[in-house]
């Protein structure tokens, strides 16, 4: 029985299931088939459509655009296993796109949670890679004293949405409950710029994304979102289908990943681009302070005025950056 279509992207073909690393990832192309490859890649909880945008300004520019559903995301396989979600099988699906559409070598892009995946695929697969764009995810290094999870407990309480994650039975059933409202929730714009979110009240810094989902003022997030009605539906529409789980799975494998990655090298040596949003309270533009430490070959840009979602609250300028940057880049 053939996958159902829950949504396509006006000028880009697809989507197509093609075989990666064990599983089928569906993926949206769109360029010449001869131009310099691009690899977009998104976060949570999001789609491939979240660079509907993108897709369709460096196709247009002349690049030859690659845009999967990640692992565990609308038209790609969710296997059930949660430790099917490390880093290494999110990085291996990408080197098996690769080798399915005969490309030897790619420019990574990636956004909040698949950041951390195409900064790690020149340390798994440095041949095959041209260069990284981050938007909002900086590089991060391993930290070897203690895995991530004890630093956000006491950093942030019991109550930050990553540990609250890691329980299936709060984390699937609060996101799934009103799948409408819990899209409305996190596409919206910040209420606050990194800097006033720092001063704010303890309990108005609070990171508890799933208390928020459950009691929080649903007209209000509408007020603030970005997204039309046909565009929110295709989120709502796909995670209605799919649910959370294989997105949320991505997150309960921390541990494990601290404990498998030790022995890889914290240095990427290819041309990169970090894109940081002003107003992106989680991912703030300190986050990516000293990059240069891993990343020496690095570009920077802050969109102003921006939240989280960067390449879809301010695509132009997203498109702009990226376009001059792969534009003026010796990938060689």
């Amino acid at each position: 029985m053939s996958s159902p279509i829950f949504y396509t992207i006006d000028g880009a073909a697809g989507p197509t299931r093609i075989p990666s690393n064990g599983i089928k990832l569906g993926v949206f192309t769109a360029g010449p088939k001869d131009g310099v490859p691009v690899v977009l890649c998104h976060g949570f909880p999001e789609l491939a459509y979240s660079w509907r945008a993108q897709i369709v300004a460096l196709a247009e520019a002349g690049y030859r655009v690659i845009a999967p559903d990640m692992r565990g995301y609308g038209h790609s396989d969710e296997p059930i296993d949660i430790a099917a979600y490390t880093l290494a099988n999110l990085c291996a699906d990408l080197e098996g796109l690769l080798d399915h559409f005969e490309v030897g070598r790619a420019v990574f892009v990636g956004h909040d949670w698949a950041g951390n995946v195409v900064w790690q695929m020149p340390l798994r697969y440095s041949g095959r890679i041209m260069g990284v764009a981050g938007l909002n995810m900086p590089f991060v290094p391993y930290y070897a004293p203690r895995p991530a999870l004890e630093a956000y407990r006491e950093k942030y309480g019991d109550d930050m949405y990553i540990l609250k994650f890691q329980d299936p039975a709060i984390a699937e059933n609060i996101l799934s409950a009103d799948v409408d409202a819990t899209m409305k929730f996190f596409m919206r714009k910040s209420r606050y710029c990194a800097e006033q979110f720092e001063r704010a009240p303890k309990h108005a810094r609070s990171l508890d994304f799933l208390g928020a989902i459950e009691h929080g003022d649903k007209q209000e997030w509408q007020k603030q979102g970005f997204l039309g009605k046909e565009e929110l539906s295709v989120y709502s529409g796909t995670f209605s289908h799919n649910g959370f789980s294989g997105p949320v799975n991505w997150y309960r494998n921390f541990a494990r990943n601290w404990r498998d990655d030790k022995d890889l090298p914290q240095l990427v040596s290819q041309p990169c681009l970090m894109i940081m949003a002003e107003n992106d309270v989680v991912l703030p533009p300190s986050a990516a302070d000293n990059m240069e430490k891993y990343v020496p070959n690095l570009a920077r840009h802050i969109v102003k005025d921006c939240g989280h979602w960067t390449m879809q609250e301010h695509p132009e300028e997203v498109n702009r950056v990226l376009i001059d940057w792969l534009s003026s880049t010796n990938f060689d």
